[in-house]
């Protein structure tokens, strides 16, 4: 900080060093708003989407119910789509965290614990899955993309995971890459039917958690008694 001139120390007094500790405290006050605020808008998007989809909703909309004009939406995002691809980033985070969990050590008795897993991760993060579920096929075309890119990176980490097992070392990156995706593919269509679970023309959820188990034991079987062809 300069140092005040005898002018300045004239027409405001002394200057107290403590009373410089408010003015080093003010961008982050500043910067903590701005976070408010762009968490307002992403949290608006996602309540106003819930009934009509992403596509449904407007700029205006979203500014509006967020409690600022639309110009000063843009301090935040570049676009709409834009706070839809966030959403996604935001919601796959949850889920990347949850497979990670549960592929550590991918076997028969892993199949249990990594249900658990996903059970807990919906019943905590309803919204978040249910915006992931209803725009992976349908609506924005930038929400889609940022979806689909998500889910193949999922498999593409997956798939390094499983070639550090012992016995897979052999395994080809087409085979490698099968397995994960099916793995991957599993465990999302789980969250699709634990987020309908108990409601009228589907299963409860203990039907879905049996089925689920069931298809990821089948996997990891036919995993551990596959004879990848050699070149």
């Amino acid at each position: 900080m300069p140092v005040p001139t005898l002018d300045v120390v004239t027409k405001a007094g002394p200057v107290n060093p403590e009373r410089r500790e408010p003015d080093s405290r003010e961008p982050e006050n500043r910067a903590a708003k701005k976070e408010r605020t762009r968490q307002a808008l992403l949290d608006t998007a996602m309540d106003l989407s819930a009934d009509r989809g992403f596509a449904g909703i407007s700029l205006r909309e979203v500014a509006r119910e967020a409690g600022i004009v639309p110009t000063a939406f843009y301090r935040h995002f570049a676009s709409l789509e834009d706070v839809g691809v966030v959403l996604v980033e935001e919601s796959m985070r949850m889920l990347r965290q949850m497979l990670r969990d549960a592929r550590r050590n991918p076997s028969t008795k892993d199949a249990t614990t990594s249900l658990e897993i996903l059970v807990r991760q919906v019943h905590s993060h309803e919204r978040q899955f249910r915006f992931l579920c209803r725009e992976r096929y349908s609506g924005v075309s930038e929400v889609r993309r940022a979806i689909a890119t998500e889910m193949r990176l999922f498999v593409s980490e997956l798939t390094i995971d499983l070639s550090r097992i012992t016995g897979l070392e052999s395994w080809s990156s087409d085979d490698l890459e099968m397995s994960a995706d099916l793995i991957v593919s599993t465990m999302f269509s789980a969250v699709v039917e634990l987020l309908d679970a108990g409601t009228a023309g589907y299963r409860d959820e203990a039907a879905v958690i049996t089925r689920a188990e069931k298809q990821l034991r089948i996997i990891m079987l036919g995993m551990a008694n596959w004879n990848p062809p050699r070149n």
